[in-house]
């Protein structure tokens, strides 16, 4: 077994089934660090609408028979 570091406090967590919040090392760190995703203080960096994804603003000024179902 090796330890990680918690995501959130930085305390030593042994990465083992037993570990039952691993990475984290507790539900306090995990549910702290999931209200950070939520309230956009975590992000993944990246343009929004430079993934290829769809486009919904852009779509609703094609004409009807080009617009997606």
């Amino acid at each position: 077994m090796h330890e990680v570091s918690c995501p959130h406090c930085g305390k030593r967590v042994t990465w083992s089934p037993a570990a039952r919040w691993r990475p984290f090392c507790s539900e306090r760190c995990r549910l702290i660090d999931l209200g950070q995703w939520f309230s956009e203080e975590h992000a993944i960096p990246g343009d929004a609408h430079g993934d290829g994804g769809s486009d919904i603003e852009g779509e609703l000024d094609l004409p009807d028979d080009r617009r997606r179902d």
